[in-house]
């Protein structure tokens, strides 16, 4: 009796299990079978500021995305070329991003994108967005304050111009090193000896070196109404060219044409050390009354200004390479610092044209280092809307 009661309860447990099982698979089977909520609101726009070949996709995050039954990992967005044509994958975004911006459009070319939801196994279903074209637009709404600046300092620039033109004298801040040109050359007039101009060791396509050859007509020119000799060894046959030119049309200007010696203006070679070595035996040799060292110059300044300062003559050297001007600042007399060399040519010839140019960028850096300041200002005391207006244009 006891054997038949365990017999027949084992059965019923059995069948309970199997119940169990197939409940349990089905709902399984159910669980997988869910589909997540696709993402809504898809539409796109050009992507802003660029020069074409953007477009970006927006929608609204699936419901599913961080808070369904089937958590969202990633959204994966389709490109094609019609509404009813095929759709390639051409990216992918992490779950919680609502955009994604495709940069492989060809512009005039129309686009439609489909945008769904994965979880790493399914995707969800999807909409066709509109009709979409990338473009390039003609200005960078982000670069509004340099429009402001270019604007600002033209202004400047073409008020002084006219200001100088009709007669009006613009203040210049007087330059040292600018002011020594003529008692140099009268020094070593005095001492009976040559000067020297060295240019710098670059190129024509450098400013700096052009910058030197407008002082070097300057400095021949009163070599010229003194009658001194002036040596300029070059390490660039254009710039010897050049230079040759300069110390020419200064000799005519000065009415001794007579005087001119275009072998005073040599070249020596394209070798950096190898210059540094034929200028400092020049140096030693000719023992010049005054040396100017104006130009592009690397590691063979303190070489060539430490030589010249040994021969006892007056140094003005001058250059825009901010790690060659503590060598020039220790050897030399005087210095030209960067700026002060560029604006030499408006200093030494008093042309209103370039008189004007250079006052007015002055006032133009002037008014922008002022805007500076009040944007410091504003975002110091909680502006920011103005501030991000200004630099993004949004």
């Amino acid at each position: 009796m006891f054997l038949l009661f365990f017999v027949l309860a084992q059965g019923v447990i059995d069948d309970v299990d199997v119940v169990n099982s197939t409940d349990l698979i089905e709902k399984s089977e159910a669980v997988h079978t869910i589909v997540q909520a696709p993402p809504t609101q898809i539409y796109t726009r050009d992507r802003a500021n660029d020069a074409g070949g953007g477009i970006v996709v927006f929608w609204k995050k699936s419901e599913d995305d961080g808070a369904g039954r089937e958590s969202v990992i990633e959204y994966h967005i389709y490109r094609g070329t019609e509404a009813d044509g095929d759709f390639e994958l051409v990216g992918t975004a992490k779950a919680g991003d609502t955009s994604y911006t495709d940069i492989t459009t060809r512009d005039g070319t129309p686009y439609y994108y489909q945008v769904k939801a994965f979880d790493g196994e399914q995707h969800s279903s999807a909409a066709v967005s509109e009709a979409a074209y990338s473009s390039a637009q003609w200005f960078h709404t982000g670069r509004i304050s340099m429009l402001i600046a270019t604007i600002l300092i033209s202004t400047f620039v073409v008020w002084f111009i006219n200001k100088a033109k009709r007669g009006h004298e613009l203040y210049i801040r007087p330059i040292a090193g600018l002011e020594a040109v003529d008692d140099a050359v009268g020094r070593a007039t005095e001492m009976g000896k040559p000067i020297m101009y060295v240019p710098g060791i670059l190129d024509m396509d450098n400013i700096q070196t052009i910058a030197s050859m407008i002082i070097l007509g300057r400095v021949a020119r009163k070599a010229a109404e003194y009658e001194t000799a002036i040596l300029v060894p070059c390490t660039r046959s254009i710039v010897m060219s050049a230079a040759q030119e300069m110390v020419k049309e200064a000799y005519l200007e000065a009415g001794r044409p007579d005087a001119y010696d275009a072998d005073k203006i040599q070249y020596l070679t394209d070798d950096q050390f190898g210059y540094a070595a034929g200028v400092d035996g020049m140096l030693l040799r000719e023992k010049p009354g005054a040396i100017f060292y104006l130009g592009g110059f690397y590691a063979e300044s303190l070489i060539l200004a430490e030589t010249g300062h040994s021969t006892g003559a007056i140094q003005i050297a001058g250059t825009a390479q901010p790690s060659q001007l503590p060598f020039f600042v220790t050897a030399c007399d005087y210095t030209l610092i960067g700026e002060e060399m560029f604006a030499a040519s408006a200093y030494l010839s008093k042309e209103p044209l370039l008189l004007g140019g250079l006052k007015g960028q002055d006032w133009g850096k002037a008014i922008i280092i002022f805007l500076i300041l009040v944007g410091v200002l504003l975002v110091t005391l909680g502006f920011t809307d103005v501030i991000g207006w200004l630099s993004t244009g949004q």
